[in-house]
């Protein structure tokens, strides 16, 4: 039986003031109608496919990569392995050296998690200036089976540069990136299963996700 002792959000709330990466459309949540003048409410959302916390299909940088749509729903939940990074420095790479201690645990099939903990510095210009995966690591884990990365910061590649390597390597591999995520300290517990379902929007680039941490009872 399916039974979870521990669940933690990993996800930004859903406002006008959640982080996005920046250019992105700007979010907006609006009361469209109320119980006193239309008999029922109802909210009017305008949000991006990278608003918040969200995943990446390989279509986000090729237009000839598979939309979020044609990604199957196995690649968005199962065990995962979280590798703290911390103490990195503004736009420093996440080596090979900062991942050995944590290398045998990325196995065939395990969700990776980089724990930064540089959400806490959101509101801030630094925020931006996150940490960011190499292409040495990205390439590691993927040969390793990893088909879904999931980060702490706004961007798994360096935000305000000209070139993506990690999300190109993902899109040639046909992988998953999870990106603007939070809360990953608040994982307490060693045996992670992760979820973080897209909506079905069809033929786009990413969307937004719940992230929720598990720990199975």
């Amino acid at each position: 039986m399916f039974k979870v002792k521990k669940f933690v959000d990993l996800s930004w709330p859903l406002t006008k003031d959640t982080p996005i990466y920046p250019g992105d459309p700007e979010p907006n949540i609006e009361v469209a109608t109320t119980i006193e003048n239309e008999g029922f409410n109802l909210s009017s959302v305008f949000i991006g496919t990278q608003t918040g916390t969200h995943v990446d299909a390989p279509y986000h940088f090729s237009n000839d990569g598979d939309t979020i749509d044609k990604m199957e729903l196995d690649f968005f939940i199962g065990e995962a392995v979280v590798i703290p990074v911390l103490g990195k420095k503004a736009n420093e790479e996440i080596t090979m050296a900062d991942i050995q201690p944590h290398k045998d645990k990325v196995t065939p099939g395990k969700i990776v998690m980089f724990y930064t903990n540089w959400d806490k510095k959101r509101g801030t210009d630094e925020f931006f200036t996150h940490p960011y995966l190499s292409v040495e690591v990205a390439r590691f884990i993927a040969d390793n089976g990893t088909r879904f990365v999931c980060i702490d910061t706004i961007n798994v590649d360096k935000t305000g540069g000209t070139e993506f390597p990690v999300h190109d390597l993902f899109v040639e591999k046909r992988l998953v990136i999870g990106e603007n995520m939070t809360g990953f300290d608040k994982i307490d517990f060693d045996d992670v299963v992760l979820a973080a379902f897209p909506m079905n929007i069809v033929g786009t680039d990413g969307s937004p996700v719940r992230a929720v941490a598990m720990e199975m009872a």
